[in-house]
């Protein structure tokens, strides 16, 4: 059904007429009782959308894509992934839809996305629904992280659908309205480049380097720069992760962005005990996704990119070969700086200090904190009091007191900041427990503890009165933790 839904919602189908091949006209299933659950307000003003008007029933009709803005063209997008290590060539959206995409207050064009929405032709089986609490778990999750200051896709809201959803049991469903610089991903290339047309799979890195990485239009080779802008941006994001302890649990090509964005909030969650080899996801059974994997998974995704960009970097496959390959090691040099760099704000070591000296005082805690599975968010930001002369609330989380007191008498040495590791070290993260809990309450109706977990997350580095339980680790009680995806 189409409407003319407010003066402010304008959505544009630049994705679908730039490249019709890889985008499927489709409509979203209807919503038999539609219920705005939560509503990002903070985000609607970003993108110039009124939050009063996405209150009402034909806003909340909107959130679900059964009122679709006059000139919008939804569509499911195609792309192919590696899943696990093994390719289909065929995935795209099975249960999600681009509505089309806006210009927020700033100039960003944006991208409007539903998940949730029904089947689409790309559903394979699937029934292209989604439940309550995985949608709800991406809200709550990708807050924290732009909080956080990682580079994410952003959920704009939950509405439950009135309609139920059969996993292990019966389940309310709902759709998420969520938002990206686009949803161009490694799959992407996988496809173009499978169908072998070389003029569709230009015109895709085309429109990537317009939307994403504009300085590679003016290189002198613009597709290996904007394969360079990739790997350097996926550099960032993974040490990014790597440094609050984010696990993705699911780092298929499918879900590794052109922009450098975090998206898919499926089994993911923050470590609990470090450890490096930590698996929250169910489907993971090798650890292909763990922890301490997750620098290698990306750098094999890279690698896929590459295979499909070929035709663009050179036209002799032999000759294009040792470009990617060249430019595919920038990705380690790009991820150990990052990650250097931020070790070294989150220990508060001056800028000025040799790296050699970071380095050694980094590879001495690792095995430290490993050896107690010592809570990774806490440990950091109680080292910050050890830097202010009170050790005690670190020395408790370590096992190993005599090894740790030499470290620490090396480390404080260094004089490291106590203000830099309280502005890097957050405070609250989405710990899982708490997620489980509130994403529990919210199935069964009450949004309350939802909404007070996003509020707390929303300021992870302000330690506030009344909020220890949010800063705690998880009881004992709660015992190993996994994750699933929702389909």
């Amino acid at each position: 059904m189409s409407i003319a839904p407010g003066p402010t919602v304008r959505l544009d189908d630049g994705f679908a007429r730039a490249l019709p091949e890889l985008a499927l006209p489709w409509q979203a299933e209807e919503a038999p009782a539609p219920t705005l659950l939560v509503l990002n307000d903070r985000l609607a003003d970003e993108l110039g959308l009124d939050p009063a008007w996405l209150r009402s029933p034909e806003g909340v009709r909107f959130l679900v894509g059964n009122a679709v803005p006059d000139g919008a063209s939804p569509v499911a997008q195609a792309y192919s992934g590696h899943q696990f290590g093994n390719y289909s060539p065929r995935l795209g959206d099975g249960r999600a839809l681009l509505l089309g995409e806006l210009v927020d207050g700033a100039g960003r064009r944006r991208d409007l996305h539903l998940k949730g929405s029904g089947r689409t032709p790309f559903a394979r089986g699937g029934d292209g629904l989604a439940a309550v609490g995985p949608m709800l778990r991406e809200y709550v999750v990708s807050e924290a992280m732009h909080a956080l200051g990682i580079p994410t896709t952003r959920s704009l809201a939950v509405t439950a659908t009135g309609r139920d959803v059969r996993r292990e049991t019966l389940l309310p469903g709902a759709v998420l309205a969520r938002v990206a610089s686009s949803h161009l991903r490694v799959g992407t290339f996988q496809y173009a480049r499978a169908t072998g047309d070389v003029e569709l799979l230009r015109r895709l890195a085309d429109v990537a380097i317009a939307r994403h990485h504009p300085a590679a239009a003016d290189a002198e080779q613009p597709y290996l720069a904007l394969y360079e802008a990739v790997v350097a941006a996926q550099a960032s994001l993974v040490a990014r992760w790597m440094l609050v302890g984010f696990v993705h649990g699911v780092m298929n090509t499918d879900n590794v962005t052109i922009s450098g964005e975090t998206i898919d909030y499926g089994p993911c969650a923050f470590l609990d005990g470090y450890d490096q080899a930590t698996v929250y996801s169910s489907i993971d059974s090798s650890g292909r996704y763990a922890y301490g994997n997750q620098p290698l998974a990306a750098e094999w995704d890279l690698a896929r990119l590459a295979e499909a960009l070929l035709p663009l970097l050179h036209t002799d496959q032999e000759q294009a070969v040792p470009i990617a390959v060249e430019a595919l090691g920038r990705f380690r040099r790009g991820y150990n700086a990052a990650w250097a760099v931020g070790m070294r704000a989150k220990l508060g070591l001056p800028e000025g200090l040799d790296d050699a000296a970071v380095t050694t005082v980094v590879d001495e805690l690792l095995p430290l904190l490993q050896e107690s599975r010592v809570d990774w968010t806490s440990f950091f930001r109680a080292l910050g009091t050890a830097a202010r002369g009170d050790a005690e609330p670190a020395r408790r989380l370590v096992l190993d007191l005599a090894a740790f007191d030499v470290w620490l008498d090396r480390w404080r040495a260094l004089a490291p900041d106590a203000a830099l590791m309280d502005r890097t070290n957050p405070v609250y993260v989405p710990r899982n427990h708490l997620v489980e809990d509130a994403l529990t309450a919210a199935t069964a109706g009450d949004l309350g503890p939802v909404e007070q977990l996003v509020a707390v997350v929303r300021r992870p580095f302000d330690e506030r009165p009344g909020l220890a339980r949010y800063a705690a680790p998880a009881p004992d009680t709660f015992g190993p933790y996994t994750t699933f995806c929702g389909t």
